[in-house]
């Protein structure tokens, strides 16, 4: 376990919610200067802590018309040759491997009811699922 202060844990929730807030505005907030919270940024970059920056994106704008929730039940033990399926696919944003009912859970986005059959056609050649379907996003 990295040992963080409170300054860095208040960075880190401040980057959390705007990654792109300029130093100067962190420094203000945590009482540091700009070249202090981009060092300390640095080394928790440098620590692995931050792990990446990304865009959060509007899916609706983007014709994204369903998420949908899996969880597989793999029929066998093919559990490397279903992650590199997973990997293949960019309608899939997370994939976790889980304890207790089920083998992994997915989370994708598809822009088409077409889309998501497609992919379930595929992932019943790995094992069962059992899917959900998002009805709202709010957090």
């Amino acid at each position: 376990m990295i040992d963080l202060d409170l300054t860095d844990v208040k960075i880190l929730q401040i980057l959390q919610e705007n990654g792109r807030m300029p130093w100067k505005e962190i420094g203000a907030a945590v009482h540091l200067t700009g070249q202090a919270v981009a060092d300390r940024v640095h080394r928790l970059e440098d620590l692995g802590v931050i792990k990446e920056y990304k865009a959060i994106l509007d899916d609706s704008l983007l014709g994204i018309e369903q998420v949908a929730l899996l969880t597989i039940f793999l029929k066998s033990g093919r559990h490397t040759d279903f992650r590199a399926f997973i990997h293949g696919k960019a309608e899939i944003c997370e994939a976790h491997r889980i304890s207790g009912d089920g083998c992994y859970w997915l989370k994708a986005k598809l822009s088409s009811q077409m889309q998501l059959n497609q992919l379930l056609d595929e992932i019943i050649e790995f094992g069962n699922y059992r899917l959900c379907l998002s009805v709202d996003h709010f957090k």
